[in-house]
């Protein structure tokens, strides 16, 4: 077992913290894939067999209650374990970001102004794992290019991509007007597109390339480019807009590509489908490391220098997403909502913070002998 877990010595956390009942509906809304088993226990050993009990309570609940009564469920079923880095990794804190759901302009055909496709997923990309994944290639990969005579390779990096490797597939979902606005749209997972004529989609993570992803702005540091404090996504976007003959170079160092599906907006006022299969909720979804976390679960996060408002960040949220550069056991992507001014928000969210497993009291007895 993963030693990460301890005891939460103050077990009124529960109530120091806001968003009990937007945390108790997006809990509700993963509940029923809690009950039927859909989502897989990590490596940290957070069994979701074990959330049934109030999974099931929640489903005989009205999907919207108020503050007291959605506290009162959450003590009446948990306890608060924190949760601390794994040994090895760079930071010794938890620490979060933040992320949206673009809303941008585009076009179902490319025309001089829109000329940026965004790409549904190939034919010839297959997901891998540890048995089927070809010899040679890097075990992270979760995805390959399966040629004509069979055999299994990696896939073309962003830069092939980009240079026209799918060109002429027909895989084009539509058009943007930017290349860095199609980039932070691989980044954030999601979007959703406005055409001229007044329609509009939602497009969702449908697969990615298998490389691995890289932070531009972290190699913007590194170079000296940006300095941490400009490092944010205002930042980064305000250096590739005064620099053009680098943005191309820059953008290609992260060498994932992401494909997406495209999905109804059935409900304006929902954000896009998580890795969890249920719709994100602001302020209440947080991403969160796949392969050693579970989907489904809640946490309560609290980042004392982040500050929405006039007060200190602390939060119950439901991990329901995931993404590739979201690694670690204390590591959360908060989902902040949809449009250009959750945008502005969610990128400048870069903040320390403590991270605490809402737990049933016999998997807390698991992870915490």
């Amino acid at each position: 077992m993963l030693e990460v877990f301890k005891t939460e010595p103050d077990q009124e956390a529960i109530r120091k913290v806001a968003g009990h009942a937007a945390a108790f509906s997006a809990f509700r809304a993963s509940a029923p894939a809690l009950l039927e088993g859909q989502y897989a226990t990590g490596r940290l050993g957070i069994d979701a067999g074990l959330y049934g009990d109030a999974a099931r309570d929640a489903l005989g609940l009205p999907d919207m209650i108020g503050e007291t009564d959605a506290l009162e469920f959450f003590e009446r079923h948990f306890c608060c374990l924190s949760v601390a880095p794994l040994a090895g990794e760079t930071r010794e804190t938890g620490f979060v970001t933040g992320y949206y759901e673009p809303e941008v302009e585009a076009s179902r055909v490319p025309t001089e102004t829109f000329r940026h496709p965004l790409y549904a997923r190939p034919s010839d990309l297959v997901a891998v794992d540890d048995v089927t994944r070809p010899a040679g290639l890097d075990k992270s990969f979760g995805y390959a290019r399966r040629l004509s005579c069979g055999l299994m390779t990696d896939y073309p990096d962003r830069a092939a991509i980009e240079a026209g490797f799918l060109k002429g597939r027909g895989l084009e979902i539509a058009y943007v007007r930017d290349e860095v606005e199609a980039f932070f749209i691989h980044v954030q997972g999601s979007a959703r597109l406005r055409f001229a004529d007044g329609t509009a989609i939602r497009i969702g993570y449908a697969a990615k390339t298998g490389h691995p992803f890289t932070a531009i702005g972290r190699l913007l540091v590194k170079t000296g480019a940006l300095t941490l404090a400009e490092a944010d996504m205002d930042g980064i976007r305000a250096y590739l807009a005064a620099h053009p003959e680098r943005v191309r170079p820059i953008l290609d160092q992260n060498r994932s590509f992401i494909f997406f599906a495209e999905r109804p907006i059935d409900d304006p006022e929902t954000g896009p489908i998580g890795a969890a299969n249920v719709p994100l909720a602001p302020l209440a979804s947080i991403a969160v490391d796949r392969d050693l976390a579970t989907f489904g679960v809640p946490y309560l996060v609290a980042a004392p220098e982040l500050r929405l408002d006039k007060t200190p960040f602390a939060r119950l949220m439901i991990a329901q997403d995931t993404g590739s550069a979201i690694i670690g056991a204390a590591r959360g992507d908060i989902f902040v909502g949809s449009g250009e001014a959750a945008g502005r928000i969610a990128g400048r969210i870069r903040h320390e913070a403590q991270l605490t497993l809402l737990a049933p009291p016999a998997l807390a007895k698991r992870l915490v002998p």
